[in-house]
């Protein structure tokens, strides 16, 4: 059956390629305030100066801000949490191209936990696209077994959340509003902030000066030098994910989703003017396979008749 819902794929794409960009530029502060406060203050405040916003959404008709199901969401919203940790701890210890690299392998995760985790049937087009993501993130990680770094991992494993959200969301929260889900998102990581901060004041750890103590610092009394960038993610974050809404209401969802990969061009782009980061040719073979594999999912599931799952 058709859908009655119009769609926009100009509109949609043009929205989700300009919520892309605006993720791609502030995600790139954090390396910054990352120097004075650290992650949980960092959450904290930021869903603070976020949630004033997210309910200006509502008001726009976006959708409500009361769950139907609290229970899922609340499950979604601990998943993505801990996404978010990972993701944005990596963005203070190594360059974007890395952390944005390790966070899209979401997408594979997807596949091999519906594989093996809940027994779905793949087809030879999802398992190429599985083969030339991985190659994509060996290419950008470049992990040297003889120099391994802990570190590295870490927003590979906020991919792995974030994949856990996304089951979630499709099975359980997909008639909830989009707006009640980032609400309470929203409101999960400011209490994940509030929790960390709560903990290092009781229970301190000495951290290092700058981004390298990001993730083990408490509460940071003089945060002016921070606040001008928590002001700029927490608006741009807004505006972004107004986009991001915007897009996918008017927007086939598979169609829409190769866009995303659009941020693994505009984050690296924009550290490489402003802050100076460069990336090799390998890693940034790496992002095209990364892309490539994201864009033949989206590509398959677009494919795939009501109710048969893409292969």
């Amino acid at each position: 059956m058709q859908s009655d819902k119009t769609t926009s794929p100009i509109l949609s794409s043009v929205l989700m390629v300009s919520a892309m960009a605006i993720i791609g530029v502030i995600d790139n502060v954090v390396i910054l305030l990352a120097d004075t406060i650290g992650l949980w203050q960092f959450h904290l405040s930021r869903a603070l100066l976020m949630l004033p916003l997210i309910a200006g959404l509502s008001l726009f008709g976006l959708g409500g801000l009361r769950p139907k199901r609290l229970g899922p969401v609340i499950l979604r919203s601990v998943l993505i949490t801990m996404a978010m940790l990972f993701y944005f701890a990596s963005l203070a210890m190594m360059p974007i191209a890395q952390a944005l690299a390790g966070l899209f392998t979401s997408p594979i995760f997807v596949l091999l936990i519906s594989s093996l985790g809940l027994k779905q049937t793949i087809g030879p087009w999802r398992i190429m696209a599985v083969l030339i993501g991985f190659t994509g993130i060996l290419c950008v990680l470049q992990p040297n077994p003889g120099e391994f770094d802990a570190k590295t991992l870490l927003p590979v494993v906020g991919g792995l959340f974030y994949a856990l959200s996304s089951i979630v969301t499709r099975s359980h929260c997909s008639d909830e509003s989009t707006v009640a889900l980032l609400a309470s998102m929203i409101i999960t990581l400011g209490l994940a902030g509030a929790i960390g901060v709560a903990v290092l004041s009781v229970f301190p750890i000495a951290s290092p000066d700058g981004p390298d103590g990001f993730v083990f610092r408490g509460w940071v009394s003089d945060m002016r030098p921070a606040v001008s960038w928590i002001l700029i993610q927490a608006c741009g974050s807004t505006v972004a994910v107004f986009m991001l809404i915007k897009s996918y209401q008017i927007g086939e969802p598979s169609y829409v989703a190769v866009f995303e990969y659009s941020v693994m061009i505009f984050g690296p782009l924009f550290a490489w003017v402003a802050l100076g980061q460069t990336i090799g040719t390998m890693q940034i073979a790496g992002i095209a396979l990364i892309a490539t594999a994201g864009a033949l999912l989206g590509w398959r599931a677009g494919r795939a008749p009501a109710g048969q799952a893409a292969t």
